[in-house]
């Protein structure tokens, strides 16, 4: 008995040390496979006044196709939003002013990839001008200093095919008429003048925000006179749902 026990007990130890070396091994590997990797640390700053002064309208509709730009390939910046929402209590110091749909797949700072604090923003259905918004306009670039003006569109807008259609009911009515003059200005589109055609939505959609910017012009003398010295710009844009991408509109 005593000259099989010991072989037993040594091919006992030597498995043990195999296993020991094996899990020391898978151990080590283990290590390196969860070495943590750095992040990047999420933006918390806000905008200040210094900053928002030294932007000029081409530069900040520069950084808004770039914030476009990312929004469509899914590289959106990562933020902390309480930060910034605790550093913009005490003032704001925004970049543009957007007038955009009231359409809920449209969020309007996701889609320029902005945080807290860097756009004004004003929602209707149908993005038209009236006297409420043209006032908010001039608040935001006169008094508070943003440095652009941006009328944005969309693809698919029910507003826009409501004025197509001529739709009546109830403030509905009133409100579409506003955009009836965009449905006038698309009137030698080559094909089928109807909201089940796509590309005509389209035409009226982008004679829309055209026609918006030209009220912000005829209707804000403020607003003109900024955008003739060179303080202001005032452009336009049609956003694709499909997509995520922006057109800018001349």
């Amino acid at each position: 008995m005593k000259k099989l026990f010991l072989p037993a007990l040594l091919i006992v130890s030597a498995s043990l040390l195999t296993s020991c070396s094996n899990k020391q091994e898978n151990a080590e590997t283990l290590v390196v496979e969860t070495a943590p990797v750095a992040e990047e640390m999420p933006v918390n700053e806000v905008l200040t006044a210094e900053q928002q002064k030294a932007m000029t309208p081409d530069q900040v509709l520069q950084d808004l196709k770039d914030g476009n730009a990312r929004f469509a390939n899914g590289n959106l910046t990562k933020r902390d939003h309480s930060e910034q929402v605790r550093k913009s209590a005490s003032g704001q110091y925004p970049k543009a002013v957007v007038l955009s749909c009231l359409d809920s797949r449209v969020p309007v700072e996701d889609v320029f990839d902005q945080g807290i604090g860097d756009l004004f923003v004003g929602r209707v259905a149908g993005n038209f001008v009236n006297e409420d918004l043209l006032g908010s306009m001039e608040f935001a670039c006169k008094v508070a200093g943003a440095k652009l003006v941006l009328v944005m569109g969309h693809q698919h807008c029910g507003a826009v095919k409501g004025a197509i259609d001529d739709v009546k009911l109830g403030n509905i009515t009133t409100m579409i008429e506003k955009i009836k003059p965009a449905v006038t200005m698309s009137a030698n589109f080559s094909g089928e003048k109807s909201s089940r055609n796509d590309a005509f939505v389209r035409e009226v959609s982008e004679n829309n925000v055209r026609h918006a910017m030209n009220q912000i012009r005829e209707k804000s003398p403020i607003l003109k006179e900024m955008e003739a010295n060179g303080e202001i710009k005032i452009v336009g844009a049609f956003y694709s749902l499909e997509n995520g991408e922006m057109t800018f509109i001349n």
